[in-house]
């Protein structure tokens, strides 16, 4: 008779559950992220926020908190706080009125500048590469992609 010489393995630790792999890297790197934010004064979901619009300003809320996967009962208080901070100004659209355009002020455009070199010492800090980041990102985007259609 011949022995099972597959090792068990308890998938049911703390140490082998991808979740906890992957929620405890996500505090980790917001952890790195808050110090260089505070030094322009946003928090992490701010940042998010920026981000969207430096890329396209003139942005509908519902757009933004699709690109962010975040509802508006958590997009709302925080586009608040922005807007009065003086980096952003939230308008109703002129087709529909129901919606809400965000666009950016002078200072959220200026803040862009103040904000270039973080991604860049976010990537230092992670001692990885920007292309094996790179490939990171994308696994965990089709994860993410893979499980929200489970959902």
């Amino acid at each position: 008779m011949k022995k099972n010489l597959t090792p068990k393995i308890d998938l049911l630790t703390l140490d082998k559950q991808f979740c906890f792999s992957l929620y405890s890297a996500s505090l980790a790197m917001t952890k790195t992220y808050k110090p260089l934010l505070e030094k322009i004064g946003l928090t992490y979901p701010q940042y998010l926020v920026m981000l969207v619009l430096w890329q396209q300003d003139d942005v509908l809320v519902k757009d933004i908190g699709e690109l962010l996967f975040l509802d508006s009962g958590t997009l709302t208080p925080l586009l608040k706080r922005m807007e009065a901070a003086e980096l952003i100004q939230r308008t109703r659209d002129a087709q529909d009125e129901r919606q809400v355009r965000i666009t950016l002020t002078g200072k959220g455009r200026q803040l862009k500048q103040a904000a270039k070199n973080i991604p860049t010492d976010v990537m230092c800090a992670s001692g990885q590469s920007a292309e094996v980041l790179m490939q990171m990102r994308a696994q965990l985007t089709q994860i993410r992609d893979d499980l929200s259609k489970n959902n």
